[in-house]
């Protein structure tokens, strides 16, 4: 009843404000679900191996798919940087039009260079969904940003859930062909760019275009305070300099060793998890080559695996211990796990097999993000977030990039997709036994330690700055990941 009062007693103007804010989320969660409806995306590589397309092997693993890659790396910085100086919805529009590209290419297209341009607008769709997550942090205020963060996370995974079910029920039991599935997915990413045209945009953002008055009596925030300002967004020095100023201080945070770890983590797991993501399907195309349509079930895997990736997510957060003691074990374990399931996935000649081993992988990757994110966002402020995690996908981008022209680049060996799994197993291993000798060390200097707490509390990060809580930062931090 004391709430029904308080908001009987809001002025109108108040009242009205709160209502468009809460219109505004609501219409940004249903455009996150519909862009997400694209029930051909889990087919694409059966397409182009069959009869459609009718694409060799070779040529899909060594010509076309190590595009998605250089895209992605070419775009990133630029995307990154776009994104906060144009303020949001123009590069909301361009991945609404890349996603348009890319089922035009697939549905018309009918040569390797196609296909080529369309992973390269595939790599502009991923380096641009910074821009739908980071969007939500300029229409609700700081207090709102954890529960605003989870509504628009939520309204994706139930939009790749729903597409992905949605095509495997249409080519299981709709007896739907591939190219028809490409169809439909070209009329519903054609539906999101209408509704991209809808979206509001923002006054504010992170970097470019802060507010000029901090009318809720908050501390200057970290971009001010390093411009030498007292909050205001002046058009002087900061914009050439703070950028690089804060570079270095991320260099210099680099030296808090829960942030080493765990940025080391997204760097070198992350490039690991989506290799294998770009390559899993073609991988289950040799072990199980269906002829079949009704037998592909690529999708109801998808939709399993991001079941399970969100449930991990989701218990990560009520995982209660003592991670500046207990970091480097856990990691390891969970590396060396994710390594046995990709020997598991190339050696299985059993589809089903390797199905299971991949949605494994999937979720045990996905367990460990929201831990990632926490522990690093917990020492820093909201830009310095951003910037952290944006250096950190990006120096992923690079490994990967790298791993790429040399394994699967026609240019470089050129393994065919089962080599490249036995590839990702060493390299899993190698980051296992490295993560586990460290837990070792870790565990040795413990014991050895007279005050046991000494240890945690040289590992513990920097405090928390006091206008901001560590679980808005940390919900901020998690709009940078991929």
């Amino acid at each position: 009843m004391p709430k029904k009062d308080d908001d009987a007693k809001k002025p109108a103007s108040e009242t009205v404000l709160d209502q468009r804010w809460k219109l505004q989320v609501f219409y940004l969660c249903f455009y996150g679900f519909m862009t997400q409806i694209r029930p051909g995306e889990s087919f694409i590589t059966p397409y182009l191996l069959g009869p459609n397309k009718n694409f060799t092997q070779a040529e899909v693993t060594n010509m076309i798919m190590p595009v998605l890659t250089y895209s992605y790396m070419a775009v990133l910085v630029p995307i990154f940087l776009l994104t906060d100086y144009l303020r949001y919805k123009p590069v909301l529009v361009l991945q609404s039009l890349s996603h348009v590209s890319i089922w035009l290419l697939l549905v018309f297209g009918t040569s390797v260079l196609a296909m080529q341009l369309m992973e390269f607008f595939y790599g502009v769709t991923m380096a641009a969904r910074i821009a739908y997550s980071s969007y939500i942090f300029s229409l609700v205020a700081p207090s709102r940003y954890q529960r605003m963060a989870s509504y628009s996370r939520s309204a994706v995974l139930l939009g790749v859930f729903t597409s992905s079910v949605l095509g495997q029920l249409c080519v299981t039991l709709g007896d739907v062909s591939f190219l028809t599935l490409n169809y439909v997915s070209l009329g519903f990413v054609s539906f999101g760019l209408v509704l991209t045209l809808f979206l509001e945009r923002p006054r504010r953002s992170l970097f470019f275009n802060r507010p000029k008055e901090a009318g809720d009596g908050v501390a200057p925030a970290e971009l001010d305070k390093m411009a030498g300002g007292d909050g205001g967004g002046g058009t002087g020095g900061w914009r050439e300099a703070v950028l690089c100023r804060m570079l270095r201080e991320v260099g210099v945070l680099a030296g808090q060793p829960q942030v080493r770890l765990w940025s080391l983590w997204w760097v070198f797991n992350s490039a690991g998890y989506y290799l294998m993501l770009y390559y899993v399907q073609i991988l289950w195309n040799e072990i199980y080559p269906a002829t079949d349509n009704h037998r592909v079930y690529n999708g109801g895997v998808d939709a399993a695996s991001t079941l399970l990736g969100a449930g991990a997510s989701f218990a990560a957060g009520y995982v209660k211990i003592r991670w500046t003691l207990w970091s480097e074990l856990v990691i390891g374990v969970v590396t060396a796990f994710q390594a046995g399931l990709l020997l598991l996935m190339t050696t299985t000649s059993n589809i089903w097999l390797c199905y299971a081993a991949y949605v494994l992988f999937r979720g045990s990757y996905q367990f460990l993000v929201p831990v990632a994110i926490f522990q690093i966002a917990t020492s820093l402020s909201k830009e310095l977030c951003a910037l952290v995690f944006g250096v950190n996908t990006f120096f992923a981008t690079v490994l990967k990039t790298i791993i790429t022209i040399i394994v699967a680049d026609k240019r470089g060996l050129g393994l065919s997709v089962h080599p490249q799994f036995y590839v990702y197993f060493g390299y899993f291993t190698l980051l296992a036994v490295v993560y586990l000798l460290a837990a070792v060390s870790v565990g040795i200097r413990h014991i050895r330690c007279k005050q046991p707490g000494e240890l945690a509390l040289a590992k513990e990060p920097c405090q928390l700055p006091t206008e901001v809580p560590a679980q808005e930062k940390s919900a901020e931090a998690g709009a940078v990941q991929a």
